[in-house]
């Protein structure tokens, strides 16, 4: 307790602001707290089994991140304090007040944007929505509509006055220019004081004196990840995530070098066999179809619901592969996947990074090097996560996006609407002839919010993937018509795990299975095909279907040769998935432990781990 002076007393508890620090680090402990129910209430749907239990041990375990941020967001105004106790000044007060503020729109807009997008992705905020609006602010807000957007502003402004002046009442600024100057004994009691506090609250802020400092995954308790992420604090969530973001290197340190090595030797050794054959030509013309969140179960061949009529009716007459999964949840990772037969990652995005992007291997470059002209078709931005940049270096040197369409064509938030993409190309087609070429068309009209010019289906979300299916099957039909069709290869692959059905966990395997087909005029007969593959098998597979040599692609494996390792990875923020003949795992890195699949397959989960360690390994090397 602080001794009071007859004469100073007063003084003293005015001059040190000691107070009225202490009062500002429990309001934002408890600004915290109170974020834990109402996100709960917001999704009440997720939630409404959880018993009274349930809440409040989400707000308990979340006490650990909320010390954590409330120290963080006190250290400034502590230390201004200590500087007032020798020096007061109304500089302080007003560096002080704009640090408030600034902190308030913080904490309202993390919390609120956590809120919006858990819905979404299914896990706490990080930094890739930072990503995708400071690379193209205009395409990051698509998804949402504009009475989602002017109430997000509503909420954010109101909500930020509301925490600032909340603040500013436990926090009285005006105590740094009033008053008389204290006793040099007060003056130096005061900032033993501070000096204590400060330590208290760096020890809050590093989460004890332990080896591991504060991360996330201190708040984990349940087997219900939903509470988890509940127990979150979105703020430092997010915090954590912007610091994790270029230490490849120290991340993911699951097992001992040499194990991990021979580990990920063995998953990734080449066969010695000849590949099975599916073309009928050597060198066909190729379409790379990447769809826009298409999942299996849109396909009654795959167990679905019979929404993508067009690719069941292509799956039936060409190559199927049933047994395809995602190997991640945004298109910027899935691209990677696809074009460069490389492993999306947990912590973050590779298009981040030009330098790295550019020394992976490229399928587009493989081919242009086999004689092949190289073209990209996309209705939306291509700047949009560095997208350009990322095909530019993988030796797409044509590329057609939305800039290249009238601006009456632009007629969704996500640009032009796949169909005049397709017309488009079948349009650039006809003034071409020559040696075979490869056309990536990207499309994105079965994204949120779903805005199509079709209406087959009452569901919207279900309509807009009919929609984007119809526009393949009519672009196929027009395909067919061509001379060139007997020396035609159609790829379709979707860019990412799909969002049907909606809500479907990041921890359910059904979420990343989506469908491969291979079809057209160069594609010998219909077949199915059981390996078990990821898109980063794609790059492999297919050149091994014309003969060239892939050894670059250290991470892709040939689907169509019974002599190597097939196995499906994907991840999501700080989870990864294994799937193979011994069985299927999910692992939480956040609670360490698995969530999904065969829990007790340590054989699985060891191999997971050193694939994963092995992978930011290689990226740290780039």
């Amino acid at each position: 307790m602080i001794p009071r002076m007859k004469s100073d007393g007063r003084t003293f508890l005015r001059g040190s602001n000691l107070w009225q620090t202490i009062r500002l680090w429990a309001f934002w402990m408890i600004v915290f707290v109170i974020q834990k129910p109402l996100f709960m209430v917001c999704y009440k749907g997720l939630f409404g089994d959880s018993s009274v239990v349930d809440w409040g041990r989400v707000c308990l375990h979340g006490l650990p991140l909320d010390v954590s941020m409330a120290g963080y967001l006190s250290v400034l105004p502590l230390i201004l304090s200590l500087i007032a106790v020798w020096a007061p000044s109304k500089l302080l007060r007003q560096i002080c007040r704009v640090w408030l503020a600034i902190a308030s729109v913080l904490v309202a807009f993390t919390f609120l944007l956590n809120l919006m997008l858990y819905e979404y992705w299914g896990f706490p905020l990080d930094a890739t929505p930072l990503f995708y609006f400071f690379s193209s602010p205009k395409d990051a807000m698509a998804s949402a509509g504009w009475g989602e957007i002017a109430l997000m502003a509503f909420l954010l402004i109101a909500l930020s006055l509301i925490i600032y002046f909340g603040a500013c009442w436990c926090f009285r600024l005006n105590r740094f220019c009033k008053g008389r100057k204290m006793l040099l004994s007060h003056q130096l009691l005061a900032t033993l004081l501070y000096i204590i506090l400060g330590g208290l609250m760096f020890l809050g802020i590093r989460g004890g004196v332990t080896v591991s400092s504060m991360n996330t995954g201190k708040v984990y308790f349940s087997e219900k990840q939903e509470l988890n992420h509940a127990a979150v604090n979105p703020l430092f969530s997010l915090m954590e995530s912007l610091l994790h973001q270029n230490n490849f290197g120290s991340q993911y340190r699951y097992l001992d070098d040499k194990e991990a090595t021979a580990l990920f030797n063995e998953m990734t050794r080449r066969g010695e066999g000849e590949s099975e054959r599916l073309l009928n030509v050597e060198r066909p013309d190729i379409y790379l179809l990447i769809l826009e969140s298409f999942s299996s179960k849109l396909m009654v061949t795959l167990g679905g619901n019979g929404v993508a009529r067009s690719l069941d009716s292509l799956a039936n007459e060409g190559v199927l592969f049933s047994h395809f999964y995602a190997n991640s949840f945004r298109t910027d990772r899935g691209l990677v996947s696809i074009l460069s037969g490389y492993p999306a990652q947990p912590t973050t995005s590779l298009m981040k990074y030009p330098r790295k992007t550019a020394s992976l291997p490229s399928v587009a470059r493989s081919l242009k090097s086999a004689g092949y002209d190289i073209g990209y078709y996309y209705g939306g931005d291509a700047d949009f996560t560095n997208m350009r940049s990322y095909l530019v270096a993988q030796g797409i040197d044509n590329i057609v996006s939305d800039t290249s369409f009238p601006v009456t064509d632009r007629l969704s938030k996500w640009g032009v609407p796949d169909h005049l993409v397709f017309q488009q190309l079948v349009a650039d087609n006809a003034k071409r002839s020559g040696g075979p070429f490869l056309r990536i068309v990207q499309t994105s009209s079965s994204h949120e919010p779903f805005d199509v010019p079709y209406h087959r289906l009452d569901d919207e979300r279900l309509n807009a993937f009919a929609y984007a299916d119809s526009c393949v099957g009519d672009f196929v039909k027009t395909l067919r018509t061509s001379p060139r069709w007997k020396n035609t290869l159609v790829v379709i692959v979707p860019d990412h795990l799909g969002c049907y059905p909606p809500q479907i966990s990041n921890y359910d395997f059904g979420r990343y299975e989506i469908p491969l087909i291979f079809v057209g005029g160069a594609v010998k007969e219909h077949r199915v095909v059981e390996a078990i593959g990821s898109q980063q098998d794609l790059a492999a597979t297919l050149l091994s279907q014309l003969g060239i040599k892939h050894d670059e692609f250290l991470f892709s494996k040939d689907l169509l040769n019974n002599a190597e390792p097939h196995f499906a990875f994907f991840t999501v923020p700080d989870a990864f998935g294994l799937v193979s003949e011994e069985g299927r795992v999910i692992f939480d890195n956040k609670s360490k432990k698995a969530v999904a699949g065969d829990f007790d397959n340590a054989s699985l989960l060891k191999r997971g781990k050193a694939y994963l360690q092995k992978l930011y390994d290689d990226i740290d090397k780039r």
